[in-house]
């Protein structure tokens, strides 16, 4: 009869093969164990992790935070996230049950919609609890249990392996990623394309739209830090990189100072710079010594846009201003940045409302990645209220000619004199006031080049760089003066200080040098090293000459009135070899002293040589 085999009968068979094995096993010696490996799976759900739920700039407001949070967590931690930066988290928690307790937190609205998994690898010293520790690394259970048959024969030393990589966990799901990124608003959005700009790994618009650029950006992003690069950041990388972002504004105490007096509202970096005092129109903060170039001036006067462009020009005589770098005056608003070897100054002024408004950030160069992220937060912070700064605050005795409101005015190497030729702005002076110069300035607000330049003849003929067209310029004497006649020196005996040339009045005291040369005509008159360069003209308002240094001759020193002109007809000479077409004028009556100074300060100008 055949007989069914039950479920019985197949128990009866396993453990009966079971015992067979096990048999088999000590027969030879080796010690029974069960045929089971964990999986990495299962060996990583018994991680110990985290759950951060905030991060601070400063150890302070971490414990402050830590302290809200007690009040409704017992596990809450703090550990440093470097770069300045505190963690709060939850914990610790197997990494088996973090994600649940994660998402049921975050759909009680308990913790932040960024909050993410954190692991210990990551934290560096714990702050809170104090005295806290992390908690130890598991220790595998030591083998009790070997055959003594085993212990008989030791085995050799193994080869010391390799740490293992650790393996990546991520705090967020694609999907999760996705959707938390969806949450962030278009000024986060920008913001972390700024952040990877200033990694290094974006560089277009900054639009906060994610498309290709950006995806690339973030990927290039995750392979330098290690992650998988799926070009889609999860909240603790996007929180890491805006992090590495911001580190640049540890130390500095950036706060928003509202100063009433001057109308002006901005976010200032109060760790490095401190109100100082007044000096209208400008704020002044000085450097605490953290950063010993840092420096703030907060601009507010009235004015529209006339007094504007009048203080675009003024504020780059400033030695605070260096000459070198881009400038820009469009309408109601100027920029202007000077470089020098040591520092940067940026300026900023607009007018609204006849206020005038801006300020000036002075930083140390070298330091250019900070010095922007400053820049930019203090543009982003600048906000005009109504009110501009009293004129008549300050101290007065900090005014003086060669400051402007306290601070002090770019200086030039040389200042002498010369004047315009034609319609188009060319100018003539002593060749010694162009030597060894990176700039040249005619009448201080416009940069000029050399046109043409003669060492023999000692003359050099200057081209605006810019449109200009003067108002008057000089005709030339077609006949020498009559020997004796009066003549006058027009230029700036004083380098500027005065705004108009000066006309000193004297007599032509011969129609050679000493030396019998031909194109120099001796003066009989006064003038001073600034008037070197400037027309000597004729009581008709015809120009005879250019004022020159008087001759080195040997060791002599010759009396102050004795003074030299080179002749109009060399002048004419070396204008011509520039392809400069001049004017001339044939011998006219006298004219009264008043109208002879009215006309030949029109075509006078101040030539400023600078390094």
């Amino acid at each position: 009869m055949s007989r069914q085999i039950g479920w019985g009968d197949f128990e009866t068979m396993e453990k009966t093969m079971r015992q067979l094995i096990c048999a088999i096993f000590i027969w030879f010696g080796v010690a029974f164990a069960p045929l089971t490996t964990a999986t990495p799976a299962q060996a990583q759900a018994q991680e110990t992790v985290w759950l951060q739920i905030e991060a601070q700039p400063s150890l302070t407001q971490a414990q402050d935070r830590i302290r809200d949070y007690a009040q409704d967590f017992t596990n809450i931690a703090g550990f440093d996230l470097g770069s300045g930066w505190y963690g709060i988290v939850l914990g610790p928690y197997d990494a088996s049950e973090a994600r649940t307790v994660l998402r049921q937190l975050r759909r009680d609205r308990r913790i932040p919609s960024d909050s993410f998994v954190q692991f210990p690898n990551r934290l560096r010293s714990q702050f809170w609890p104090v005295g806290a520790a992390l908690p130890p690394a598991p220790v595998e259970d030591a083998q009790t249990d070997v055959p003594q048959t085993a212990q008989a024969q030791p085995e050799p030393e193994p080869e010391p392996e390799e740490p293992a990589a650790p393996v990546y966990v991520p705090d967020e799901t694609r999907a999760e990623a996705l959707r938390s990124e969806q949450q962030m608003s278009v000024e986060q959005k920008k913001d972390l394309q700024r952040a990877l700009a200033w990694a290094g790994k974006y560089e277009a618009a900054i639009d906060g739209v994610y498309g290709r650029g950006t995806r690339g950006a973030m990927a290039a992003w995750q392979t330098r830090k290690g992650y998988p690069d799926t070009g889609i950041l999860t909240s603790a990388q996007r929180a890491e990189a805006l992090a590495d972002w911001n580190a640049v504004f540890e130390g500095l105490g950036f706060a928003v100072l509202r100063e009433p007096d001057a109308g002006l509202e901005m976010d200032l970096p109060l760790s490095i710079v401190t109100f100082d005092r007044y000096t209208p129109p400008f704020v002044r903060f000085e450097p605490t010594g953290a950063i010993e170039q840092a420096r703030v001036l907060m601009i507010s006067q009235a004015g529209g846009r006339d007094a504007l462009a009048g203080l675009y020009d003024i504020l780059q005589t400033l030695e605070v201003v260096p000459l070198e770098g881009p400038r820009s005056l469009r309408g109601d608003r100027f920029e202007i940045e000077g470089r020098s070897a040591d520092f940067v100054s940026y300026t900023f002024a607009q007018t609204r409302n006849d206020e005038i408004k801006g300020y000036m950030l002075l930083w140390p160069n070298g330091d250019e990645d900070r010095r922007a992220r400053v820049l930019e937060r203090m543009q982003a912070g600048f906000t005009p209220i109504p009110g501009t700064l009293d004129p008549s605050a300050g101290d007065p005795s900090e005014q003086a000619v060669d400051l402007l409101s306290g601070l002090e005015l770019r200086k030039p190497k040389r200042s002498r004199s010369g004047f315009f030729v034609d319609g188009a702005g060319t100018v003539v002076t002593h060749a010694e006031t162009v030597a060894q110069c990176t700039r040249l300035t005619i009448d201080g607000l416009h940069d000029a080049e050399v046109l043409n330049l003669d060492l023999d003849a000692g003359i050099a003929v200057l081209r605006p760089k810019d449109t200009l067209a003067p108002d008057s310029f000089a005709r030339f004497a077609v006949e020498p003066a009559q020997l004796g006649s009066e003549i006058a020196v027009a230029g700036y005996p004083y380098g500027g200080v005065l705004r108009a040339p000066t006309l000193t009045f004297g007599r032509l005291a011969d129609l050679r040098g000493l030396q019998g040369e031909e194109e120099l005509d001796r003066l009989d008159l006064t003038s001073a090293e600034g008037d070197v360069g400037g027309p000597v003209v004729g009581r008709d308002g015809a120009v005879l000459g250019m004022l020159i240094p008087p001759p080195v001759i040997g060791a002599q020193a010759f009396p102050p009135e004795v003074q030299f002109t080179l002749d109009s007809a060399s002048l004419q000479t070396a204008l011509d070899k520039a392809g400069v077409t001049t004017q001339t004028q044939p011998s006219g009556t006298r004219i009264l002293a008043e109208d002879l100074t009215l006309r030949t300060r029109a075509f006078t100008v101040l030539v400023q040589c600078w390094d």
